[in-house]
């Protein structure tokens, strides 16, 4: 059970949202904040004072009055004309992330929205019945307004969701949960669709996925490390105290453990003439080490969002004051999508010259491109291609959506951030990622194969098996997508952490 409103979310309850259903419950102090909020929004309007998106138009029509008998129609009417979004729909971990966050944001007494909506949303939650959300529409700024209408349609009703893998119509959605819709009071319907919680929650998933991959990335450059017969000097502790680069430092310390008591290594500690390896085995530590340093600043920054109020106007019930402000602007997630996508761009792009290396058999002193018989057998040619193609779709899906901007709502809206586009590319980026890594992986294990009947270390051997229990030794050419997929799969569901556990963690991210 996931408490709202008493502690900050951090990464372990964003990990369960975005890995199955979960069960909320608001904590006394969020209920008691919500109701004094609330209370305070219709004191106000009771007042007659002018309160932005209560009882006026919404940003370029700010200037509106809205008479008292429509304030409820203002509410559905803000819904339903943000409903504009389009694409496929979002995974449902990302949508079930967004609904924790939104009623964390909203559990912070700041957005005058009443306990009934609130409610509404934990039982949608509690009974994992999921809105459809389409993925592109957002700019990242007034929130991530179109995913957040489509999530609040299926509050009053409308729209549609998933129950139970099935879509279903929002009021019918709405029964399966057990839930009536719901009568959206002032300020209501603003509340739900202003924030950055679907930005956020798409760059936590890209964040959780791209530390998955790199995980897998460390375990793949160790066993090729050990593939080419390369050296474990250069992840000497001494070397990196020099450096004291926090990422560098703990990628190192899972290479020199990776490598640890191989006999490959073992077999030519002397005698060897090659006095370095090329950047890509010898600067592992350096480079990932600056990956997993992105990744855990980008981590810091996205939890601070995820415990953030980022609607507007915000309600400040101790004075009654309401202000208008610009905490739904993404920028500071625009930011964190980016670094992210740099990491997982460098990481694929430092594996694919392993595997290049490795083909290489001037480098790799290994058969040409790993088979027996090369010219009969091409080998692993054609996927060094592929890892090449899938890098350099990432360079250029790395370019900074931040640097972008589109004015919009007549100019009123004139910076945005991007965030939104910015952090969803991060779901393709990683599966591309994840295919280069498999690649590594089988041609890594390919090349522990020739060095038979030497082993490398216990951890290496372990890793190894798991990948040849789904791509077998290649003795003469055969299709190689379905084994990559296989790896992939095995990358992506997380199965190869166990070797470089929780890198997150291990540098201070909670």
């Amino acid at each position: 059970m996931i408490v709202i409103g008493d502690h900050p979310l951090g990464l372990a309850e964003i990990r369960a949202a975005l890995a199955g259903p979960i069960a909320v419950r608001l904590s006394e102090a969020a209920r008691v904040r919500i109701l004094r909020s609330a209370e305070t929004v219709h004191r106000l309007l009771a007042s007659g004072e002018a309160i932005y998106g209560v009882n006026t138009g919404f940003g370029k029509l700010a200037k509106t009055r809205i008479a008292a008998a429509d304030l409820g129609r203002l509410q559905i009417n803000i819904v339903r004309s943000h409903a504009a979004g389009v694409g496929d729909p979002l995974s449902p971990g990302v949508t079930r992330l967004i609904l924790l966050l939104k009623l964390a944001a909203l559990s912070q007494g700041a957005s005058g929205i009443s306990l009934g909506v609130m409610d509404a949303m934990a039982g949608l939650l509690n009974a994992d019945v999921l809105p459809l959300i389409p993925g592109q529409g957002s700019v990242g700024a007034s929130g991530d307004l179109a995913p957040l209408a489509h999530m609040s349609l299926v509050l009053i009703g409308e729209g549609e969701a998933l129950v139970n893998g099935a879509t279903v119509k929002g009021d019918a959605a709405l029964a399966a949960a057990g839930l009536a819709p719901v009568s959206l009071g002032p300020k209501e319907g603003l509340a739900l669709l202003n924030g950055t919680q679907a930005s956020t929650a798409l760059a936590l998933s890209g964040l959780e996925t791209a530390a998955r991959n790199a995980a897998a990335a460390v375990v793949a450059g160790a066993m090729s490390v050990d593939a080419v017969m390369g050296s474990d000097t250069p992840f000497d502790p001494r070397i990196h105290a020099l450096r004291p680069h926090a990422g560098q430092q703990l990628a190192a310390s899972h290479y020199r453990r990776l490598l640890d008591g191989s006999a490959i290594r073992a077999s030519h500690r002397e005698d060897d003439d090659r006095v370095q390896d090329p950047y890509s085995f010898r600067c592992q530590p350096q480079v990932m080490g600056a990956c997993l340093d992105l990744l855990a600043t980008a981590a810091k920054t996205l939890t601070i969002e995820a415990n953030s109020v980022s609607d507007n106007p915000l309600v400040f019930a101790e004075d009654g004051a309401v202000l208008s402000g610009g905490n739904f602007h993404a920028e500071p997630v625009a930011f964190a999508a980016d670094m992210i996508a740099m990491a997982v761009a460098e990481m694929g792009s430092l594996a694919e010259r392993r595997i290049a290396a490795l083909i290489d058999s001037s480098i790799s002193l290994l058969p040409p491109f790993l088979i027996h018989n090369p010219g009969l057998n091409s080998g692993f040619m054609i996927p060094q291609c592929t890892a090449a193609a899938l890098m350099s779709e990432n360079k250029q899906l790395a370019h900074p959506a931040s640097v972008d901007s589109a004015p919009t709502s007549a100019n009123q809206e004139d910076h945005v951030s991007m965030a939104t586009h910015g952090a969803r590319r991060l779901g393709l980026m990683n599966a591309n990622l994840a295919r280069i890594i498999a690649i590594e992986l089988m041609a890594a294990a390919e090349g522990i194969d020739f060095r038979r009947p030497l082993r490398s270390s216990d951890a290496i051997e372990d890793a190894h098996a798991k990948v040849r229990v789904l791509a077998p030794k290649r003795d003469e050419d055969r299709e190689f997508s379905t084994d990559i997929e296989a790896v992939a799969r095995l990358v992506e569901g997380g199965e190869l952490v166990r070797f470089a556990p929780d890198l997150l963690s291990a540098l201070g991210c909670r």
